[in-house]
């Protein structure tokens, strides 16, 4: 533990410490210390002498507010909370930077006890630190008309050639859009990378092109518009000081009302709680794979903070690119466990480093955790080394082994994720690569020991052996570990293309209006005899050979999305196995309907503006979370979606999803590794099929433009909000 700079802290750890009394006088408390989890407990609450200010707030009279013209009491000044000496100086730095993420502050004033809670000035809620900085997002704005097709590129797509299922072999330069690359980020990216990305457009003339994302989660209702008025108090967000909090909550009706609503689906179930997960296995057997999909699974779904450490780019960072199989080897076993130092030591920080919002917006949006320590961690002395490190912290700890007896799989993995990383790329040509790269597998293989013997039994950790034909468990327990164990039950190392595209142009959408149940407009109609064609010629089509594959087909239970859909061609083709497969056997699918907008549905933007403007105005400020009277937000979208993304992951099949704008820019916001906080703006256009081919570091998309209004004069879809 000394030599790794990480000092194991036991969780009931007593700190002697000395602490001021009410009369004054030290006393040493020994034995009623807090322990770091109880300290973190106690925090999730109200100080005591906070409680009795807002108690004793109805013993003076109310007085009268010329904001609203409700009556309100003013609570005294709070008690100054007692100073105590924090005796940190002799421990490590991790110790220390653990203690500090969970415990209070020394004791201040009111005002300071205050910015401890909820921030200091209006814009304490908008700071960010650097290493989250790849997490915001600014919004960029296209040309004009539906006719300019939007392009979001991330990075330049680089090596489509060749065999790859690029679209552009099948369709002409007008109709196709430029392929992207979006990247998938880790730890050492972010921070060598913490500019915002600029990364998703909004539609053309929309009023979000000229909005930035915020950080601070606004508060929302789900009560009908005539139910709102006495609701006003909630329209400014959340209060950033203690005196802000009781001038806007406190009242003679409620002297003590509850800080903060109850969370959402996404932030439920472990916040504040802190995950390792631990990756085992030999190389090219899929665990940065599964290390990324899972980081941005439950980054999505579960609104966990969540990063992978890979102990690879560690390396490559300290001791340069292009280390041959003999770098690997057990006499350099030293020199490379410095790396695993240094990523563990980093980690750490992550899990316990304090965060800059407020611990009441803290409260409000944050699910915990997790950090993923990507390494081969082949050997029991390797794994018992990293619980020593980090097993009495804290912490969750599941360890996740992926082992694979397939050769022709792991030839397959090393030709397609390893010959062009930076180890080889410019150093060695791709045999070459092939070579070296099998030689540093045979050097693992030679101390590798596979997790199961009788003195790991202790431990929590999941097996997946052949990509997921075999799973084990042992002591696999809790909500978010369980949710783990589903999500990479469904897993596999198959790479599969999702085709996204909206319905034809609706009745609705030729008025600008929202939700319904419309059939097509002729130029609708037009859109779907299109796709049909683009399925038959592209999408149902190897793009090697030419030849029939298996590709499924989804709608939501809408009529406009089936209608759609009904020009497709269902023929019978042969599978790999021999077995028929009805070609887009149609599955219909609720949990892709719209998102429902409640007592607005068939209403126009300017209808809602006009009828109901503080709806408009709420859900202008942030369209994530806000959810219409009687009906959805995008964030219970995300939890229908939730399922279905899964059974996405476990498709070794195509998949052509026709959907609804709101579905399809979570669907693919999922997919290409972005921030949920961006789904809402995305552009997901008309008349347009993106394609999405999610790889283990990026996700390549495509757009087609398979109709275009403007050659025949049609009128252009009006600008989503």
């Amino acid at each position: 533990a000394a030599r790794s700079g990480v000092a194991p802290v036991g969780i009931a750890l007593r700190i002697a410490s000395f602490m001021s009394s009410d009369d004054g006088s030290a006393t040493r408390a020994t034995s009623e210390c807090l322990t770091v989890c109880e300290d973190a407990v106690r925090r999730m609450s109200f100080d005591a002498g906070e409680v009795r200010a807002l108690s004793e707030s109805t013993t003076t009279p109310p007085r009268t507010s010329e904001d609203d013209g409700t009556r309100r009491s003013k609570s005294p000044r709070p008690p100054v909370a007692p100073k105590r000496a924090t005796p940190l100086a002799g421990l490590s730095s991790a110790l220390t930077t653990m203690l500090e993420a969970v415990s209070p502050k020394a004791g201040d004033d009111e005002d300071e006890v205050g910015r401890a809670m909820f921030g200091s000035g209006a814009s304490g809620h908008a700071r960010k630190r650097s290493s989250d900085a790849s997490f915001e997002s600014t919004t960029t704005s296209e040309g004009e008309g539906i006719s300019a097709l939007p392009s979001p590129g991330f990075v330049a797509a680089r090596g489509l050639g060749g065999k790859s299922a690029s679209l552009a072999s099948f369709l002409p330069a007008s109709s196709l859009s430029p392929p992207t690359v979006h990247r998938f980020t880790s730890a050492l990216i972010e921070e060598t990378s913490p500019q915002a990305r600029s990364n998703f457009v909004v539609t053309p003339g929309s009023a979000e092109n000229t909005e930035t994302s915020t950080v601070m989660e606004k508060q929302t209702s789900t009560s009908a518009p005539e139910e709102r008025s006495a609701t006003a108090k909630y329209a400014g967000g959340f209060p950033q000081t203690f005196g802000e909090f009781k001038d806007q909550f406190v009242t003679a009706e409620n002297p003590t009302p509850q800080s903060i609503p109850p969370p959402k689906y996404g932030d439920q179930g472990i916040i504040g709680e802190k995950h390792v997960l631990i990756m085992v296995g030999l190389p090219a057997r899929g665990k940065t794979h599964m290390a990324k999909r899972l980081c941005q699974y439950l980054r999505f779904f579960h609104g966990a903070n969540t990063r992978v450490f890979n102990v690879g780019e560690y390396r490559r960072r300290d001791a340069g690119v292009g280390q041959t199989a003999d770098y690997f080897t057990k006499e350099n076993k030293e020199q490379r466990m410095k790396f695993a130092r240094a990523a563990l030591k980093d980690m750490i920080d992550f899990l316990f480093q304090e965060d800059s919002m407020s611990f009441l917006e803290q409260r409000g949006v944050d699910s915990g955790r997790v950090a993923i320590f990507d390494a081969t961690n082949s050997t029991r002395e390797r794994r018992r080394w990293l619980i020593e490190q980090i097993g009495t912290l804290p912490l969750k700890v599941l360890f996740i082994e992926s082992i694979c007896t397939d050769e022709a799989v792991v030839e397959k993995n090393v030709r397609m994720a390893k010959i062009n990383n930076c180890d080889y790329s410019g150093v060695m040509t791709e045999e070459q690569a092939f070579k070296d790269f099998m030689q540093r597998v045979r050097n693992y293989e030679k101390e590798y020991e596979p997790m199961g013997s009788d003195d790991e039994v202790d431990l929590s950790f999941i097996k997946l052996i052949d990509c997921g034909r075999r799973v084990e468990f042992n002591r696999v327990h809790g909500f978010l570990l369980g949710r783990v164990a589903q999500f990479l039950s469904n897993m596999h190392a198959t790479t599969c293309s999702i085709y996204l595209s909206r319905h034809g142009q609706s009745e609705y959408n030729s008025h600008g209006k929202i939700g319904g149940d419309s059939g097509l407009t002729p130029m609708g109609e037009a859109y779907a005899q299109k796709l049909a064609e683009f399925a038959d010629r592209v999408i149902t089509r190897d793009p090697e050979n030419g030849e029939a594959r298996p590709v499924r087909l989804w709608t939501s239970s809408l009529q406009r999305t089936k209608l759609t859909a009904r020009h497709l061609k269902h023929d019978k083709v042969k599978t790999g196995g021999g077995k028929d497969w009805i070609q887009m056997a149609p599955r219909v699918l609720r949990n892709l309907d719209e998102i429902y907008a409640g007592v607005c549905d068939g209403m126009t933007y300017e209808e809602i503006r006009a009828a109901y403007p503080r709806e408009y105005e709420l859900r202008r400020q942030n369209k994530l979370s806000y959810r219409y009277p009687r009906g959805e937000s995008y964030l219970d979208v995300i939890a229908r979606l939730d399922p279905l993304v899964q059974e996405l992951e476990s498709y070794r099949e195509d998949v052509l999803i026709v959907g609804h704008q709101g579905v399809l820019r979570l669907i693919y916001a999922y997919f290409a590794g972005l921030d949920r906080d961006e789904a809402a703006t995305l552009s997901i256009p008309l008349n347009t099929v993106i394609k999405l081919t999610p790889r283990t570091h990026d996700c390549i998309e495509e757009r087609v433009l398979l109709h275009d209004p403007s050659e025949n004069q049609e009128p252009i879809d009006p600008p989503s909000y």
